[in-house]
């Protein structure tokens, strides 16, 4: 494999495993060189904790890129997570005119909503702009309730397969080459991963843990980017990324002192034998 380089751009939450100091260390033991923009940085995530610090870095995103721009230097992938404002956005969408190099992968992980509800801070004009990056992107890796904001479809909470398959190619109609739709559970015992490209679905169905986890979204975004660029289609790495994620979680749940996140650290070498099987 030519070494590749992947710039991932979302927030650094100090401690907490989640954003950056999950994404720069999982892509980098795929064996990728892994640049950063942070978009904020926080003293801690701000799930479960009782405070933390915050400093909004969207002023010195631009002078960044324009560095970027004058030392010609341009990335194999870019991959977005957690973005705090609609400038950000706009910001993201002109690094990926400006410092893609020639069949440049985007891909976008909209993270701004789940379980019906936006995260605090959002509102529907953010949602908007993140449709508009979502249709600039390659893959698009948004859970049910961040695909329904995005195409302004009904959310429901319980679902059959016709449901999904109706707001995969809704997300899919916003321009995207494939959409990965996460945490689809047609039964209480299982849940999933939907990939939809070209006109073709695909489901990978694995177990449900009893207890959910911080940062998982983040794991499963980067070890999903890592496996891509590695070669492997749509589907091999939603696959790759799913089983290592549950790996993650099975690796934390009988920690009730790790409650911050999950240890994906120890884990690793298991994505990375899955990467050359």
């Amino acid at each position: 494999m030519n070494n590749k380089r992947v710039l991932t751009i979302q927030d650094i939450s100090c401690v907490g495993q989640c954003s950056l100091t999950v994404a720069l260390p999982i892509i980098s033991a795929c064996g990728l060189e892994t640049a950063i923009l942070p978009s904020a940085v926080l003293s801690n995530h701000t799930g479960g904790f009782k405070s933390w610090t915050f400093r909004d870095l969207t002023d010195d995103m631009p002078g960044i890129e324009q560095k970027w721009i004058d030392e010609g230097i341009t990335f194999d992938a870019i991959y977005t997570g957690y973005l705090g404002s609609a400038r950000q956005i706009d910001i993201v969408k002109h690094i990926f005119s400006t410092c893609s190099k020639p069949g440049c992968v985007h891909v976008v992980d909209p993270a701004m909503a789940d379980n019906g509800k936006l995260y605090a801070g959002f509102d529907m004009a953010f949602v908007k702009e993140m449709a508009k990056l979502c249709a600039a992107a390659d893959y698009v890796l948004p859970n049910i309730t961040e695909a329904s904001l995005i195409t302004g479809m009904e959310y429901r909470e319980t679902y059959d397969a016709g449901y999904v398959t109706e707001l995969v190619r809704a997300v899919a109609a916003l321009g995207p080459r494939s959409v990965i739709l996460t945490g689809v559970s047609y039964e209480p015992s299982t849940t999933g991963v939907v990939v939809y490209e070209d006109g073709k679905l695909d489901y990978y169905q694995h177990h449900r843990l009893p207890k959910g986890s911080h940062g998982t979204g983040d794991v499963y975004a980067s070890s999903f980017t890592g496996a891509l660029l590695h070669g492997k289609t749509s589907y091999e790495a939603a696959k790759i990324a799913a089983d290592y994620t549950v790996k993650c979680i099975e690796n934390t749940v009988d920690d009730p002192d790790h409650w911050y996140g999950v240890k994906f650290e120890s884990v690793l070498p298991e994505l990375i034998r899955s990467l050359t099987a």
